[in-house]
């Protein structure tokens, strides 16, 4: 499955409209993606160096919720779904650095430490996400919905409320010069310091009018650090 998930991804990843265009720039073109682990204060950090500065290019705002553009530098990993939180489930577990000016899905965070926990969409910050292939859009990628009623479905506590296996978890994200970084504390994982990822910047799109199309699909790639999402990299320690 992960496999064919992941062909799919790179045979898409140049596929883009004019509006996604415009946002493929050097801020998404991936040079490096490290993971390393600092055992004596129990983190990793996750890190995509670009060839522009990363985090400058944010989406411009549509307006509203059902359209509305994200865009992201995003890790998929060879992580379990239980790993971070979710039950057991078919999909890649990716950790996704997000922003997004027409909504707010990390009610618990405020992300911009104005006091209005509800308007900081456009910063960045993370998202554990279960990407599922999904050919009703061109990025051959969505994140994995389910109906509400469905009650094998676990999310982690700081899930942002939505019908798809997404989790706000809150993690600090830095953009610095031509890096962004996040740091994500060993018991959020489950102590996991063996896995294998890959790096990927990417646009999705956000749909709530359509029952034809995914709540949250995958629209284009810009880069693909390993050039064909292999997972080839190792943790640092």
């Amino acid at each position: 499955m992960k496999t064919t998930i992941l062909s799919t991804l790179l045979l898409i990843a140049i596929s883009c409209t004019a509006q996604e265009k415009s946002y493929n720039n050097d801020n998404f073109a991936i040079q490096k993606a490290t993971v390393s682990h600092q055992a004596d204060v129990g983190v990793t950090v996750w890190q995509l160096e670009v060839k522009g500065t990363a985090g400058q290019t944010t989406p411009t705002p549509k307006g509203q919720l059902d359209g509305a553009p994200v865009l992201a530098y995003v890790f998929p990993t060879s992580l379990a779904a239980t790993d971070v939180g979710f039950n057991a489930t078919e999909g890649i577990v990716a950790l996704a650095l997000t922003s997004h000016p027409d909504f707010d899905d990390t009610p618990l965070w405020d992300e911009n430490n104005d006091t209005n926990y509800a308007n900081d969409g456009i910063i960045w910050h993370p998202h554990w996400v279960i990407l599922v292939e999904d050919k009703r859009v061109k990025g051959g990628l969505s994140v994995q919905q389910f109906k509400k009623a469905d009650k094998t479905v676990v999310l982690p506590p700081t899930n942002p409320g939505m019908p798809m296996y997404m989790d706000s978890p809150g993690y600090p994200v830095l953009t610095q010069s031509n890096s962004i970084k996040v740091v994500v504390p060993d018991y959020r994982i489950n102590h996991q310091t063996d896995f294998k990822y890959d790096g990927v910047t990417a646009f999705l799109k956000v749909n709530t009018s359509n029952a034809d199309l995914p709540m949250l699909g995958v629209y284009s790639v810009f880069s693909i650090a390993s050039g064909d999402l292999s997972l080839p990299y190792t943790i640092k320690k």
